[in-house]
């Protein structure tokens, strides 16, 4: 309940913080709306009138209805009132939250902590709550979909295991090999791996997560957890069962603090907070779009309009339909959408703009029909880019110049095997902003990839060639020569992170032992 109560305060706080409209001069139309709703409410003075002349008793036998004066009712004119000011409120486009940009979106990057002491090694969370909390770190890795996360271990003394990665399989062994025998020191230091965690978070550009797994905060660390940076989010998921009290956690402020449940709710619980903290963070960034909601006052608009199918249903003074009007207006006030490039939509291009429209079928993932409906060249290119069409991609974001489209436009030409213009994309967005996410290490993968083509290239030239000068001084007494394997060499593009780790002498567990040894000695060698 603390948790529910706790994401609906994010809620609340993001929407008054945020809320504005993108288009306040329809607003303009809400003073007409109430003029014409008030005079068509006023009873009508011919019929006043008429009553006057004929005896009371025969004017209430022969009027229809209830006689003016006997309390409000609903009239046509207040549905008319109703739908036109939602139509309004909608079309003056009332929005709280940015559009992530999609490859942001997929980067927030994520710190997780894990408790590695001698309490950890208790069987009262099956079976152990530290092979309990790694299982937890393996699911949550799955779930990543790519965005870099960290891996920092803690008893005594904190030690970074892994950098911000975007591969999950260099993190599962290194998380496999986590064993209380491998700290330096015992104890249990939570205030230092907080803060190595935020030394890591403070490199990156976009707001991040820390996520503890551990068995409880001791009371002298608190102090360290209620003042830490506020700009990364922060988790404890407690590997205690529920007999036992949760040590300290419960007091730290701005804190989603949850308790190990055998299936993966916990886990859900988690993302759907570090998603909620990541979108409140979003609402500061100006380069990010505002998330027009408007389509939401659309269809209680639509339900009430329903109403103007029953036979009579008019608005009385000029006996014209009201649905007519409603009609008329929310076309005048939400446009037709018309796109001559999109692909049919049906009635939906009447009640949602071509970027909506796009939006619509990016959510559902079809992202093919996405592309022809966009007007935004960017969600364009991008929407082509997830349908796999490359070389579209390259071509329609080639006019844009910001980081974001540069970006995507370089990972088009990866994949449409344009190396060399992706490198020149990949360094104009290192120019204009050197911490963007993913561009250096895009960079290093592209000049890899071209390099390696270069010398396979040359190398297969250089046997033709010898094979050509073979042809003419072919001696057939003379046996062909074996060709020499050379020894050390191979592929290393091709090598992935178990055959790398495969390779080593020593266990993942001996390897980190080591490296913590030194790091405990030698601060200035490692993080600590």
């Amino acid at each position: 309940m603390n948790a529910f109560g706790g994401e609906l305060g994010n809620f609340f706080s993001v929407f008054f913080s945020a809320f504005h409209f993108l288009r306040p001069s329809c607003l303009l139309a809400l003073p007409v709306i109430l003029s014409l709703w008030w005079w068509l409410r006023r009873p009508a003075p011919d019929a006043q009138n008429a009553s006057a002349h004929v005896a009371p008793h025969l004017a209430r036998a022969l009027s229809v209805g209830e006689p003016a004066g006997r309390g409000w009712q609903l009239r046509p004119a207040d549905l008319a009132a109703l739908v036109l000011t939602l139509l309004s409120v909608g079309a003056a486009g009332p929005a709280w939250t940015r559009l992530p940009d999609p490859l942001m979106a997929k980067t927030a990057p994520l710190v997780l902590v894990i408790q590695v002491s001698d309490s950890m090694q208790e069987p009262d969370v099956p079976p152990s709550r530290l092979e309990r909390g790694k299982q937890k770190i393996l699911d949550l890795l799955a779930t990543r979909d790519g965005a870099p996360t960290a891996l920092v271990a803690y008893a005594g003394s904190a030690h970074r295991v892994v950098p911000l990665a975007e591969d999950e399989n260099l993190l599962r062994p290194y998380v496999e090999g986590l064993e209380v025998d491998i700290m330096p020191v015992p104890g249990n230091n939570a205030a230092a791996a907080l803060k190595l965690a935020e030394s890591i978070l403070a490199a990156e550009q976009t707001p991040g997560g820390i996520l503890f797994f551990s068995d409880g905060i001791e009371q002298k660390d608190l102090q360290a957890f209620n003042q830490r940076d506020g700009n990364n989010s922060l988790g404890l998921l407690i590997l205690v069962p529920g007999n036992k009290a949760i040590a300290g956690a419960d007091n730290i402020r701005g804190a989603r603090v949850a308790r190990v449940t055998p299936d993966k709710r916990d886990l859900e619980g988690f993302q759907r907070y570090f998603n909620s903290a990541f979108r409140h963070a979003l609402v500061k960034d100006d380069n990010l779009q505002w998330n027009d909601r408007a389509w939401w006052l659309a269809w209680p608009a639509a339900i009430l309009m329903l109403f103007w199918f029953r036979r009579g249903f008019v608005i009385g003074r000029n006996a014209m339909p009201a649905g007519s009007i409603a009609l008329a207006l929310a076309v005048v006030l939400t446009g037709t959408a018309q796109n001559a490039g999109a692909q049919p939509a049906g009635p939906l291009e009447k009640l949602f703009t071509p970027d909506q429209l796009g939006q619509l079928y990016s959510n559902r993932n079809d992202y093919a029909r996405a592309a022809g409906f966009f007007d935004d060249p960017y969600r364009k290119g991008y929407a082509q880019y997830q349908a796999g069409h490359y070389e579209d991609a390259a071509n329609t974001l080639a006019p844009l110049t910001t980081p974001e489209a540069v970006f995507t436009r370089g990972m088009a030409q990866i994949k449409s095997g344009q190396y060399e213009d992706a490198i020149a994309a990949f360094e104009q967005v290192l120019q204009s902003e050197p911490q963007f996410p993913g561009a250096e290490e895009n960079l290093a993968q592209a000049k890899k990839i071209l390099a390696y083509m270069q010398k396979s290239r040359g190398d297969e030239e250089e046997e033709l060639q010898q094979s050509e000068d073979e042809d003419e001084t072919f001696d057939p007494e003379q046996q062909p020569q074996q060709p020499v394997e050379k020894q050390g060499e191979q592929d290393t593009t091709t090598v992935s992170a178990e055959q790398w780790m495969s390779t080593l002498d020593t266990s993942t567990s001996d390897f980190l032992k080591q490296r913590f040894a030194v790091e405990a000695e030698n601060p200035q060698t490692g993080e600590q």
